[in-house]
């Protein structure tokens, strides 16, 4: 195991309220309402994508013109971009220090794998941004998650074959994406929906060095 892919929401910290908030607001202008229920469809999927699904939900799918609904997910990041703002690094999810400076410890290089375009942003409110060694510019790939590029591209960028890295996700499409890379992948939350990762833990707290290594050497060496 040569370095470790972190997804951002869900995983480093949890911006996934503040999305909500903001494509809830965004919903209600255009006459959409959406719930927490369906909020759970847009997560791991980048910002056109989750605005499709929405104007879908709402039957407008064919209402608004590409230039339209792009001025309209700008919108919607301007107002996630205000409420971001109040983030500081209390705002990393627990046992996340631990795992990264472990990690850190092993030799163990760092990339970031998120479909926000705001990572580095965030990151860096967080006190975390030296601490990645790469960080993926969604906004330059073809396909966003499930489609494995994300991942491929962040290996690539760090130096490493794909069998040589972890992935950390909270989201369906995210251990998809992990998977189809080539990728060790855990899981962080729900078993069920995220039952086709490696592994499973419940929350971050239950992430450590120790167990990323361990769940990588297994999966080789019954591979």
């Amino acid at each position: 195991m040569k370095a470790v892919l972190f997804d951002l929401d869900g995983v480093i910290t949890d911006t996934a309220v503040y999305h909500y908030k903001a494509w809830k607001a965004l919903a209600a202008k255009i006459g959409i309402e959406i719930d927490e229920a369906f909020n759970e469809q847009l997560k791991g999927i980048s910002r056109m994508d989750s605005l499709e699904r929405i104007l879908a939900k709402g039957s407008k799918l064919d209402a608004y013109s590409e230039e339209d609904k792009l001025a309209l997910a700008t919108e919607k990041n301007d107002l996630y971009k205000t409420m971001i703002q109040q983030m500081t690094p209390e705002d990393i999810l627990p046992g996340i220090n631990d795992l990264i400076s472990g990690l850190k410890a092993k030799g163990m290089r760092l990339g970031l794998a998120s479909a926000s375009q705001n990572g580095p942003m965030i990151l860096e409110k967080l006190g975390l941004k030296d601490t990645f060694d790469e960080i993926v510019d969604p906004a330059q790939l073809k396909a966003s998650k499930p489609d494995p590029e994300i991942f491929l591209t962040g290996a690539q960028d760090l130096g490493f074959k794909p069998e040589e890295c972890v992935g950390i996700e909270d989201a369906a499409a995210g251990v998809d994406a992990i998977n189809a890379a080539g990728m060790v992948s855990i899981g962080v939350g729900n078993e069920q929906t995220l039952q086709k990762a490696t592994t499973v833990v419940p929350d971050t707290a239950s992430l450590s060095a120790a167990l990323v290594e361990r769940v990588w050497r297994e999966t080789v060496e019954h591979s």
